[in-house]
């Protein structure tokens, strides 16, 4: 998988599997462009690449603006050239109200799909011009197996985006750029931890591989998906859960 001089942006890459998306495409000769709203998160995860020997740009970036979006890539095209790649990682999530459809209000729910939802598709829409121009490329969207299990609104909007994934496959195909998704088990991140982690050890007796997914787990799937090596690929969600859902 030849990454090498490549550039990537990754949405909410300042901490847990959005930072191990980063740190991995650096490992492969990627400039990683951490497309983040924590200031001090994104500006950490720069730091620790390029001390590491990589190419990084943080870039105070609220996905759920397309303003902001437009100038993040801005931003990438003025340091790096183009853009090849994009992982739509961020999302409301180690912070989301835990509330049930007939109770939660109505303009946090419109704000939390704008972001776990339609962020994924004003990134991709902000990006889709440069990355035509360098030839084509590659997107993953951060799905979860929560789209699959009736878990609330924050199921739901992993579900709004499988759909939105399959859908603008078939819109990017002719422009050469493949999009896909993976969508992660229970995975050892903060935000679960303090989101839902009593809940995330039950689930694990259930499942045939019994312990919590890594970073490096979805890292390792994504670079797969955005490789060459997956050239025919393109509209897939693929589970990184430890056989947590088995889908027909």
């Amino acid at each position: 998988m030849d990454f090498e001089g490549k550039t990537i942006i990754v949405t909410g890459a300042g901490g847990g599997i959005g930072e191990a998306y980063a740190k991995a495409s650096a490992d492969r000769g990627m400039n990683v462009v951490i497309a983040e709203l924590s200031e001090s998160g994104g500006q950490r995860v720069a730091r620790e690449i390029e001390a590491a020997g990589g190419r990084a740009l943080f870039v105070r970036t609220d996905v759920s603006d397309e303003q902001s979006a437009c100038d993040c890539v801005a931003a990438a095209e003025k340091a790096f050239g183009s853009v090849n790649y994009l992982i739509n990682n961020a999302a409301i999530f180690g912070d989301m109200k835990i509330e049930g459809y007939l109770t939660i209000d109505m303009d946090y729910l419109e704000k939390f799909m704008r972001v776990n939802a339609h962020g994924a598709l004003i990134m991709t829409r902000a990006v889709v011009d440069t990355m035509t121009r360098a030839g084509g490329g590659a997107i993953v969207n951060q799905s979860s197996t929560a789209a699959w299990m009736g878990m609330g609104f924050y199921g739901v909007a992993k579900l709004t985006l499988n759909g939105i994934t399959q859908s603008l496959a078939h819109e990017l195909g002719p422009r050469n750029i493949r999009i896909n998704a993976i969508a992660p088990g229970p995975t050892d991140t903060g935000a679960l931890q303090k989101t839902a982690g009593d809940y995330a050890q039950q689930m694990l007796h259930a499942m045939p591989i019994k312990r919590l997914g890594q970073p490096s787990d979805m890292a390792d799937a994504a670079l797969f998906l955005l490789s060459d090596e997956a050239s025919w690929i393109t509209g897939h969600i693929l589970n990184v859960d430890g056989g947590q859902l088995m889908r027909p």
